[in-house]
């Protein structure tokens, strides 16, 4: 059995199709109730103890550990759940992480991140780590103001990242899960090209089939959007990213090709799959 953590998100959800596709007994875990995909079992846990996601536990030969708000929080133990995991019996698990931890390792979250990345390795279980640059599915951020207004505002309109489809996470820790070969490794994973938010723009308004505008914001307007609904330092250092990325941010990683035998999908396909949310 496979547990799933943030099953019903954007890598969480497919993570678990595919899973239970391949004939896996799943064990999907989420905060709230939801439908989870045919094969699955459906968990609600609170993670921001460990004691909450025990009971999950047993019986898992693997885990899937991706952090929710919850878990960067101050006093959280996301330590707690690789030892909980270990003394359940769970042989491997498999971290979303984050690209930041290797081109910006010095904010407080990705310091963190890092240590969580060290306490997994020096565990004793198998292990593998995802280190995801930017998702695809923040494209999201835009559906209401293209549903009501056709239009995008977003800063740095002509400043991409080689975005990555959370399906192509998924897909990779599948095989992490699954495969042996693919544990004791931390995998870079961006999309094909590097894309700025006018192209994304551009392939919205192709998926959707009508004009969509790009409004730019300046980094003001943008951080004042942000920080209602996020802390204000975590918004300053997504804007620095986003205005400023590193040769390393804006470099297309070989891994999920490497993983997944094919190239990474691209901006357009997760456009025209996720059209609808924007309509």
């Amino acid at each position: 059995m496979i547990v799933v953590t943030g099953a019903t998100g954007n890598v969480g959800r497919p993570l678990t199709r595919a899973l239970a596709e391949a004939g896996e007994e799943v064990t999907a875990v989420s905060r709230h109730p939801a439908v989870v995909p045919d094969g699955a079992r459906h968990l609600v846990a609170d993670l921001a103890g460990p004691v909450g996601l025990g009971p999950a536990l047993d019986g898992a030969k693997a885990l899937f550990l991706l952090l929710s708000g919850d878990l960067h929080a101050s006093g959280a133990d996301p330590a707690g759940i690789i030892a909980e995991a270990a003394a359940r019996g769970v042989r491997r698990v498999v971290l979303l992480s984050t690209q930041g931890v290797v081109t910006r390792p010095f904010g407080t979250t990705r310091i963190g991140m890092r240590a969580l990345e060290d306490t997994l390795r020096e565990s004793g279980l198998e292990w593998a780590v995802l280190r995801p640059g930017g998702f695809a599915s923040n494209a999201l951020w835009w559906a209401e103001s293209v549903r009501t207004r056709q239009v995008v505002a977003a800063p740095f309109g002509d400043t991409g990242v080689p975005v990555v489809d959370p399906a192509d996470i998924a897909g990779v820790a599948a095989a992490c899960l699954l495969e042996e070969r693919y544990t004791g490794e931390a995998y870079e994973l961006t999309g094909p090209e590097v894309i700025t938010p006018r192209e994304q723009t551009e392939a919205i308004a192709a998926a959707l089939g009508w004009p969509v505008r790009f409004h730019e914001l300046t980094r003001e307007e943008a951080r004042a959007a942000m920080t209602r609904n996020m802390p204000a330092e975590l918004a300053d250092d997504t804007l620095d990213i986003l205005g400023s990325p590193s040769p390393a941010e804006q470099r297309v990683s070989p891994d999920v090709e490497r993983v997944l035998g094919r190239a990474p999908r691209p901006f357009t396909d997760w456009a025209a799959r996720n059209a609808d949310a924007f309509r």
